[in-house]
């Protein structure tokens, strides 16, 4: 773990070393792009001010940009979008690699963490475990994901610590649906509003149907938004 100060990487990237070397290998622009970001963090007055909080509002952004893309059909804004959303990797663990506490981070502590956690979770494909199927993969996963809360500890069910309740509300009350399961769900939520309890309930039915309540719901307000641009430019005499 780096937990100092974190200077640039060879030498400072310049306009002309951006383009792609058509023989690099897969995987060569990442360290690029870390380069880039060492550069900017010391050489741009604006990215070198910024911390995690300043950039919290630019993460969430980037992911519900990047999940536009995606529902448009567009590759090529989604392939940009993406791009967004690493920076924002790369630009928090260049952040935390400036730290001198004994709690910094950087990039290679953050994608060793999560080498490590894919090669443990997938003991079929790096180990000598045995799977009939997709969802044999899954209940590993999820009893493998337990064992892990289970050794840091945690006061609620089932993995309910956690949940991040920053999350869209359909989303939430899914996941929180989802690892209520193996303890039961009590009958659902109590001492909230009828509207509350049904969209609680209508969530529980989208998944035993096997939908993602929050996309059905995002492609309802999309073809929504459709329908009503739709109508306003008839009223006006535009394209029907």
């Amino acid at each position: 773990m780096n937990g100092g100060t974190a200077g640039t990487r060879g030498d400072p990237v310049t306009e002309d070393k951006a383009a792609r070397p058509p023989d690099a290998a897969t995987g060569a622009a990442l360290l690029r792009l870390v380069e880039v970001m060492d550069t900017l963090r010391v050489n741009c007055p604006w990215d070198a001010r910024q911390t995690h909080q300043s950039l919290a509002p630019y993460l969430l952004e980037e992911c519900y940009e990047a999940l536009e893309a995606l529902e448009s059909g567009d590759e090529s804004a989604l392939r940009d979008e993406l791009g967004d959303v690493l920076l924002q990797v790369v630009f928090h663990a260049r952040v935390a690699a400036e730290r001198t506490d004994g709690t910094g981070f950087d990039i290679d502590d953050v994608a060793t963490g999560i080498v490590e956690k894919l090669i443990r979770r997938h003991p079929h494909v790096f180990g000598d475990v045995q799977v009939s199927g997709p969802e044999d993969v899954k209940r590993n996963w999820d009893a493998i994901k337990a064992a892990e809360r289970g050794d840091r500890g945690g006061a609620l069910p089932a993995g309910l610590e956690s949940v991040p309740f920053g999350q869209p509300a359909l989303s939430l009350a899914a996941q929180l649906q989802r690892r209520a399961e193996p303890v039961g769900d009590g009958g659902g939520p109590e001492g909230v509003s009828e509207i509350g309890a049904a969209l609680f309930s209508l969530v529980a039915r989208a998944r035993a149907a096997g939908l993602d309540p929050e996309m059905e719901l995002r492609a309802a307000a999309r073809s929504y938004r459709d329908q009503v641009q739709r109508w306003a430019e008839k009223q006006n005499g535009g394209p029907a």
